[in-house]
């Protein structure tokens, strides 16, 4: 990690509002406080996950106060991180990471933090609440392994839609009961292509990072987190009595790229979750092949992929 002479390293912080901030705390939302009041268990956890948030969150401070680190900026997953950080420390989940990383271009280590482990997964946090400090002295001091993962690119008709797809992308009727129908093509670095006219329920299109999520439910495989191929997997492909779908699932080349030609007047493309959302309409083609900007993820090392 780059040190700085006047001052310490420069870090950002990202964190995360949790349910109960937002919809008890800022919202006052009455269906969310008649269930808390009644010990619904559907919000058995919000108040618990929320507590442990904000004792990481102070966990956090009070590290990177001890460490010298220079905070440059604090916010949430929408505000704007400064382009020169020596490093981006997220506070939350996976959610958070994924979010920020879509400010984060090559080069910036990128710390998740998982504030609330007993409720929360967080597979690409390198540190947990009860070891920030630790985790926090070796990411300043570049001695907390490193991993570079792999993105997406994105585009429709020719024009970027996102740069830096982490886990997947969707690609789907707009109406999740209607049949998606499209023209899917293969096309390999060396010129070669496959090509096949596919109904389905849609198709999971991602790099190494996402693909023991939703890839991996469809029934894609684990790629090694280091890979950078990107997988497509066909979510419940129609084929008439006594046929197959040659291209249900497959890895690109390096430099290959996925094109799908959409047959439907009402199609979307999802990014990273339900959040960015774009549409997609008859005639329209999207593009999809390995993004030139890498991801920088710290602690990710010895982490199992199952």
């Amino acid at each position: 990690m780059r040190k700085r002479t006047n001052s310490g390293p420069r870090v950002a912080i990202v964190l995360k509002t949790t349910a109960y901030r937002r919809f008890v705390v800022d919202e006052h939302d009455p269906l969310m406080a008649r269930l808390l009041r009644a010990r619904d268990p559907t919000v058995a956890s919000v108040k618990s996950s929320h507590e442990a948030h904000e004792q990481t969150v102070r966990e956090v401070d009070d590290a990177l106060g001890a460490l010298g680190a220079q905070v440059v900026f604090r916010g949430g997953v929408r505000a704007r991180i400064p382009n020169r950080v020596d490093l981006v420390v997220t506070v939350g989940g996976d959610g958070t990471l994924l979010t920020a990383s879509h400010q984060i271009g090559d080069g910036v280590p990128l710390l998740g933090i998982n504030s609330a482990p007993e409720t929360s997964v967080g597979f690409f946090c390198g540190a947990k609440k009860g070891n920030v400090k630790a985790a926090l002295r070796r990411a300043l001091a570049g001695t907390l392994p490193a991993t570079e993962l792999s993105r997406m690119r994105v585009e429709l008709n020719g024009k970027l839609l996102h740069g830096r797809v982490l886990n997947e992308a969707l690609f789907c009727h707009a109406t999740p009961a209607a049949t998606s129908h499209y023209i899917l093509r293969v096309e390999r670095t060396s010129g070669r292509f496959a090509e096949e006219d596919q109904r389905s329920s849609g198709l999971w299109i991602g790099p190494a990072a996402g693909s023991t999520a939703a890839q991996r439910s469809a029934g894609g495989h684990v790629l090694p987190l280091a890979s950078a191929r990107i997988q497509y997997v066909v979510r419940e492909p129609y084929t008439p009595a006594g046929g197959r779908l040659r291209l249900r699932m497959g890895l690109l080349d390096k430099d290959g790229e996925l094109v799908i030609r959409s047959k439907m007047r009402e199609a979307k493309v999802f990014v990273d979750g339900h959040r960015i959302v774009h549409a997609v309409t008859i005639g329209d083609v999207l593009v999809m092949r390995r993004s030139a900007e890498r991801l920088t993820v710290l602690g990710l090392a010895k982490k199992p992929r199952t």
